[in-house]
């Protein structure tokens, strides 16, 4: 039996396979890797293979959009169409949720996000992503928000509308059906 932050053998083989599908099938998200040395990367990293399994279950469809050759890590993205569907409807933070006095979220953003061991996407991250295909056309996605916005009881999010990026505002504590988060993991 597995682990809690762990997969069983066939639960790994398994998500290894859909990466390995994913990879191949968006070649543009990652010009130049081979995925054996990725692979052989993650096998030596089981809790960031559960990681990628929880950003997997969660509808995020992470796939490989970099790497770093001077840290010799690779950087994995939520590459799904539209923000994550099993992360939708939270709010940005735990401060934010826990000021809420009724009709609260399940949860927030940044807990998820810590307890499925990814960062959530800041704004550069996510602008990379939208070079990479179209993202966010229905949905939109929390980012990363500077502290001295956060600390106005503010958070930033995004989307893509009308061929354009755009970045936005709201309160912290909203949330919304079409609003999740988009995470990143370095292996």
């Amino acid at each position: 039996m597995a682990s809690k932050k762990q997969l069983s053998e066939r639960e790994t083989i398994e998500l290894l396979d859909i990466l390995q599908q994913r990879f191949e099938k968006n070649t543009n998200r990652h010009p130049k890797m081979d995925w054996s040395k990725i692979e052989t990367k993650l096998k030596a990293n089981p809790q960031k293979i559960w990681s990628l399994n929880e950003m997997e279950i969660s509808g995020g469809e992470p796939d490989v959009v970099n790497y770093d050759k001077k840290s010799d890590e690779y950087t994995f993205f939520d590459c799904s169409p539209e923000s994550p569907k099993n992360r939708r409807s939270f709010c940005y933070d735990r401060e934010a949720l826990d000021s809420r006095k009724e009709n609260k979220p399940q949860n927030d953003a940044l807990t998820v996000a810590s307890e499925m061991g990814v960062e959530i996407l800041d704004e550069t991250q996510y602008r990379f992503l939208q070079t990479l295909g179209e993202f966010d056309l229905k949905t939109s996605s929390w980012i990363k928000t500077p502290k001295d916005i956060r600390a106005l009881g503010g958070a930033l999010f995004c989307d893509r509308r009308y061929n354009t990026v755009f970045l936005y505002h709201n309160g912290a504590n909203s949330y919304y059906a079409a609003r999740a988060f988009r995470g990143f993991l370095k292996v």
